[in-house]
């Protein structure tokens, strides 16, 4: 079967705390979009509100907005970390979020103890990181660094690792918050070309950028978030016209 994901009127709400007098829950319900459930008297800020939203092979989607408009969460709804307090999300295929490329990563392990254990992180099997391992280690470049513990490496090498390793995947669906950055400008373009390889492996793509033309590059859609609404989607030039008339 096809990858997809649906979503149908989906909400995700967070509780804040007990609110005890009635200025803090004023205070609060005026703040983002923060609700009150009178019967609990539990504050509540809507991330994601009353949203539908279908993609299927093919898409590549870019996500456009403000700070505080829902586009992470909406990553992590996709990815499976949320659940719609209301509302339903359907998934299919295998899903790979690279919202943070070093998590799960353990400073008192080697290099090559942490492409196992970030493979298996990342849905990899144990003979798919053995199939890959060589490939990963070579494009660090990283050579015996990789025999020792990372607690020892520069934020740099770090960085080169967990790119390399993030960028193993053979994934269905792609959910990315902001491109990986890579360290220093001499391996950006052997980066670079990794990326977009993962990229084009990928059969649906959902990106999050501030960079308008990593947006307009990667995507054939874009959907314009505003207070955890779907305020537009379209096609890149056209929302990301409308977005930047908006801003101004």
């Amino acid at each position: 079967m096809y990858p997809y994901i649906k979503i149908n009127n989906a909400f995700v709400e967070f509780p804040i705390f007990d609110a005890k007098s009635r200025s803090l829950k004023a205070q609060v319900a005026n703040f983002a979009r923060g609700t009150i459930n009178q019967e609990s008297n539990i504050v509540t800020v809507e991330s994601i509100s009353d949203l539908s939203l279908t993609l299927n092979e093919g898409d590549k989607l870019g996500l456009i907005g403000n700070n505080g408009a829902g586009k992470s969460t909406l990553l992590k709804l996709l990815s499976g970390i949320y659940e719609p307090t209301k509302g339903s999300i359907e998934r299919n295929g295998k899903i790979v979020p690279l919202l943070d490329i070093a998590l799960g990563m353990d400073d008192d392990s080697t290099g090559y103890q942490n492409i196992k254990l970030r493979g298996l992180l990342l849905g990899m099997s144990q003979k798919e990181i053995n199939e890959k391992i060589h490939d990963i280690a070579e494009f660090t470049e990283l050579g015996d660094y990789l025999n020792l513990p990372i607690r020892t490496y520069s934020m740099g090498m770090r960085v080169r690792l967990a790119f390399a390793i993030s960028t193993s995947v053979d994934p269905d669906i792609l959910l990315l918050d902001e491109v990986i950055g890579t360290g220093d400008a001499a391996f950006l373009l052997k980066a670079q070309q990794r990326f977009e390889a993962l990229k084009e492996r990928a059969k649906i793509v959902v990106l999050s950028s501030h960079d308008n033309s990593v947006i307009v590059n990667s995507c054939n859609k874009v959907l314009w978030m505003e207070g955890g609404k779907m305020k537009m989607l379209g096609e890149p030039d056209v929302v990301l016209d409308a977005y930047m008339k908006s801003i101004i």
